[in-house]
């Protein structure tokens, strides 16, 4: 009896066990459904942007503070402040990035706001290319070290900065229904006014609105290093500033101060893209045909005579044969850089063109083996999509968000993490997807967008 009794406290116990074990699995999923917090990884925004950074911090171009060392070193007086690597724009993170430049010496970025103050500046100001910056008065600061509100007279708040672009010593703010704004060095011209010899550019105010050319919009901007390029709504060209190399394309080797139409083979021509970071210029139609004017010293726009400043826009259809349609251009001090729909980029003229140590020359568009961007039997539909230049490197940008840079690595501004030269394109570790990368003298800068 005592055993029978035994064995039914035991199956009733175990009974007993799974109900309560039952019950307790209901309560505690009835707690983690509803008491308990719950835990979701930040995603980000699909228009968030980053801003990365690198190369020369000296002139606060990178509006970063990075420490130069020990002052007791015998390397301190000689030594730069350098950015080695990408590093990620502190500013990028307190607003919306929506548009970059970076003239030499300096950056400036526009944020997306309905408030005074759309673009900011950072860098060497000795010109006032970033505006009037003055801790007291009488005393105007000739470099900022971090990004500092422009003053631009907006008429309307509401107005947003569609174009940005910057040169030597001038920059040039396009809005979506004010035209365009400049401000800077105007001693050729390229600020798109009056020229005035005996005008002082340090600590000036002056800003000038360029409201329509042509009675049309202006929809886009460009500028070399002391020239202006714009484009209308119906494709025209418009040119101001130095012409000692034809660089304006207005059929003359001189100066020219209101913005005239550029001439040559572009005037039938509805033009998409202007390029130009020196002294030559590339202009892209709607079409996909290239086209050239300004220095060809090293036959960036190649002639039927020996010609080595073109003063006039001319069709490269015959050299870029062959290519098929033509999706994005640049121009570098020495050389040019063009990408097919194909997604292969090409590229002539004189410098470290990235086809390896013993190519410094080409006379035309040469193929940049396409493996060097990450197309292989593994990742066959890998392209190239966009391309910069500076005035001795270049820069390309993949289908993939991928940036490869080489060229002359001036103080370190190809973010490769050493300052030898790179004589083939090489992946840049930025922990982001970029969209668009500037090139300058000694500093480069590139706008992506998380990839979570």
């Amino acid at each position: 009896m005592n055993t029978l009794r035994a064995l039914a406290l035991r199956g009733n116990s175990k009974l007993f066990i799974q109900r309560a074990y039952a019950t307790t699995k209901k309560k505690i999923s009835v707690e983690t459904d509803e008491d308990l917090p719950i835990f979701q990884y930040p995603v980000s925004k699909s228009s968030d942007r980053r801003v990365y950074v690198w190369g020369l911090a000296e002139t606060g171009a990178l509006g970063i503070h990075l420490p130069r060392g020990k002052r007791g070193k015998k390397a301190y007086k000689n030594s730069f402040t350098l950015a080695w690597h990408p590093m990620r724009s502190s500013f990028a993170e307190r607003f919306d990035v929506t548009q970059i430049a970076s003239g030499y010496g300096f950056t400036v970025a526009a944020i997306k706001t309905n408030e005074q103050h759309k673009v900011f500046g950072t860098g060497i100001n000795t010109d006032s290319q970033i505006g009037y910056h003055s801790p007291r008065i009488g005393h105007p600061l000739e470099i900022l070290l971090s990004p500092a509100p422009i003053y631009v007279p907006y008429k309307s708040l509401e107005s947003k900065i569609v174009g940005l672009s910057a040169g030597r010593a001038h920059t040039v703010i396009l809005t979506d229904n004010e035209g365009a704004y400049t401000l800077g060095n105007n001693a050729y011209g390229q600020c798109g006014r009056k020229i005035n010899p005996n005008e002082e550019y340090k600590g000036s105010m002056a800003t000038h609105n360029i409201k329509r050319l042509g009675k049309e919009t202006i929809t886009d901007v460009c500028c070399g290093q002391d020239h202006t390029m714009f484009i209308t709504e119906s494709g025209k060209v418009y040119a101001c500033g130095w012409g000692a190399d034809g660089q304006t394309g207005l059929g003359t080797y001189e100066n020219q101060g209101i913005p005239a139409p550029v001439k040559g083979d572009i005037t039938s021509e509805k033009i998409v893209k202007v390029a130009s970071t020196v002294d030559c210029v590339l202009a892209l139609n709607d079409k996909g045909e290239l086209f050239g004017w300004g220095n060809s010293e090293y036959g960036q726009v190649p002639m039927a005579t020996k010609q080595q400043q073109v003063n006039m826009s001319y069709a490269l259809v015959n050299f870029t044969k062959g290519l098929g349609k033509i999706k994005d251009i640049a121009s570098g001090g020495s050389f040019c850089l063009i990408v097919n729909e194909h997604g292969d980029a090409f590229v002539w003229g004189y410098g470290l063109l990235g086809l390896g140590p013993n190519v410094q020359h080409t006379a035309k568009p040469t193929l940049i083996p396409p493996p060097l961007f990450g197309r292989n039997e593994f990742n066959p539909e890998c392209t190239v999509e966009k391309v910069s230049c500076g005035v001795g490197h270049l820069a390309a940008i993949t289908n993939n968000g991928d940036l490869y840079m080489w060229g002359r690595n001036r103080h370190g501004c190809l973010g490769l993490g050493h300052s030898k030269d790179q004589l083939f394109p090489l992946r840049v570790a930025i922990g982001a997807h970029v969209l668009k990368a500037v090139c300058s003298v000694d500093h480069t800068i590139a706008l992506c967008k998380p990839f979570t």
